[in-house]
């Protein structure tokens, strides 16, 4: 909660408004958020947690505990885009002081991972997708599991339309999101390479950029090569395969099927510390959970980058006194 109100008060107001009544400040809530995301609490579960330690509260100077419709409201001012983002350039910041980001000798990694919408067991995940095979003759009861597998596999489809995405751009060294982008739906990971190479660009000395086929494309290439000055690497696997074999288009996906062809190429070019964003995608899940609790896209957008935001005081809580 230190560290995270420190962090507040470098980049959030103390009030939203001059007509609020002043009881808590904007920093001393946003702590009190980290923490509810540390925890993976609700907002009654934190208030509980914070009445059962006031020293807690002591130490970022709140005389009281914050009820749970003032943590919901404030969720809605502290986690905009806008100020997470200003809290990522921060971060970027301390990490170079730190020298935890090295740009011209680590690659920045790239990958994108689907989060739960709400908590869900995984059995019952199964059990819905599976047959619910009635009476009857035995043909009967076969065409009945058909249909109810088709109806599990059409209701699968909507739910992952509907999920949480987040796309990572991390130092491979630390472990450190350099930049997020939250948005909801598993498409296509290529239109979120440009938005995410800038912002790391911008934020750290960043020289070569490695991903998965999902953000293979020509422009991508062109567009970090040529604009930005970043080497990229990406696996030409994107597209139907030819029946003949022939070579991607473009020159760029040329140039990586030669060279991610074979192990050596692979090691040489950096291509294997693309694991290090897997890592991450791991780390969050594992640490911070893997469902969100906002029950809007907006929300759930806020809800991962404020996950991003956490992530990385966790690694930087060396760097702050």
């Amino acid at each position: 909660m230190l560290r995270a109100h420190h962090l507040g008060e470098l980049v959030l107001r103390n009030y939203s408004s001059k007509f609020s009544r002043h009881d808590f400040t904007l920093p001393q809530l946003f702590a009190c958020l980290v923490l509810r995301e540390h925890q993976k609490k609700s907002y009654r579960g934190v208030e509980a947690l914070l009445r059962d330690s006031p020293e807690w509260c002591a130490a970022i100077g709140m005389n009281g505990v914050p009820d749970h419709n003032t943590l919901c409201r404030a969720f809605g001012i502290v986690a905009r885009l806008s100020a997470t983002n200003r809290m990522l350039n921060l971060q970027a910041q301390w990490a170079k002081r730190r020298r935890l980001i090295q740009g011209p000798r680590k690659p920045v990694a790239l990958d994108s991972s689907l989060f739960e919408s709400r908590h869900v067991s995984r059995h019952f995940e199964k059990r819905c997708r599976e047959t619910r095979g009635g009476g009857g003759k035995r043909k009967r009861r076969t065409n009945g599991q058909k249909h109810a597998k088709k109806q599990g596999d059409r209701r699968r489809s909507r739910t992952v339309k509907a999920l949480p995405k987040l796309s990572l751009a991390v130092a491979s060294k630390s472990h450190l999101i350099l930049a997020a982008r939250a948005t909801t739906g598993g498409g296509p990971d290529y239109a979120h390479f440009e938005p995410l190479v800038f912002d790391a660009w911008r934020r750290a000395d960043v020289k070569k950029v490695v991903g998965d086929s999902g953000f293979d494309s020509e422009p991508n290439h062109r567009i970090a090569r040529q604009d930005m000055g970043v080497q990229s690497i990406m696996p030409a696997g994107s597209g139907r395969p030819g029946k003949d074999k022939k070579p991607p288009s473009g020159y760029w996906r040329r140039r990586m099927s030669r060279q991610l062809r074979t192990r050596r190429g692979r090691r040489r070019s950096g291509y294997t510390q693309r694991w290090q964003v897997e890592t991450v995608n791991s780390m969050i899940k594992r640490n911070l959970g893997s469902a969100l609790r906002a029950r809007t896209a907006r929300r759930r957008s806020m809800e991962l980058m404020l996950r991003c935001v956490t992530h990385n005081l966790m690694i930087l809580s060396h760097t702050l006194e």
